[in-house]
């Protein structure tokens, strides 16, 4: 059931979604001319390696001098186009793709870079219970706040009360409160 409701509604989506697609992949390349799409390694279901895909919102190699680390408010590595695709959740638009090939969901704990995992794997209790499912675009976790560099200890209460208490309308719920989350969103 959660299959074809992903494949359905992300298809929809993308339709939906084509003028503001369009529009981003012009701003992109008037902005800076370099690649419209990044893609990063990210830790899924069944600690399964995956690449996730995004409208590049950084500047050219942002992590080459500090290597992995967290997006904060004010990153001094986005670009004038970035930090109006991050403030408003535009840059995951291209993660329906991921929805698509059956890499992500649309609701679900969000997958981390294997750097972070392989931290948080060590230092915090039943953190690697949130990969015995997919991870998702968006998720309880972040439609509350908790994303980018907020607690991993509260993510994960989320993560874990979002996988022990799903059902499609709870999906569906956490899509519609996606469109006004964006707390924390840089």
């Amino acid at each position: 059931t959660k299959r074809a409701f992903d494949l359905t509604a992300a298809s929809l989506l993308m339709v939906l979604s084509f003028p503001i697609w369009f529009f981003t992949i012009i701003a992109i390349k008037l902005d800076d001319g370099g690649p419209i799409f990044y893609s990063q390694a990210r830790v899924g279901r069944d600690q399964n390696v995956f690449k996730v895909l995004k409208f590049r919102t950084m500047k050219i190699d942002a992590e080459k001098e500090t290597g992995p680390v967290w997006a904060k408010a004010d990153d001094k590595r986005r670009t004038r186009i970035g930090d109006f695709l991050r403030r408003w959740n535009l840059d995951e638009l291209p993660q329906f793709l991921n929805v698509l090939r059956g890499d992500m969901t649309l609701v679900g704990p969000r997958p981390e870079r294997p750097h972070f995992v392989s931290q948080f794997r060590e230092t915090i209790p039943r953190y690697m219970a949130r990969h015995k499912i997919k991870s998702g675009i968006t998720g309880w976790a972040q439609v509350n706040g908790y994303r980018g560099n907020t607690s991993i200890h509260e993510r994960l209460k989320y993560d874990l009360h979002y996988m022990e208490n799903w059902s499609l309308a709870f999906d569906v719920k956490i899509l519609f409160m996606t469109l006004f989350a964006y707390k924390n969103a840089y």
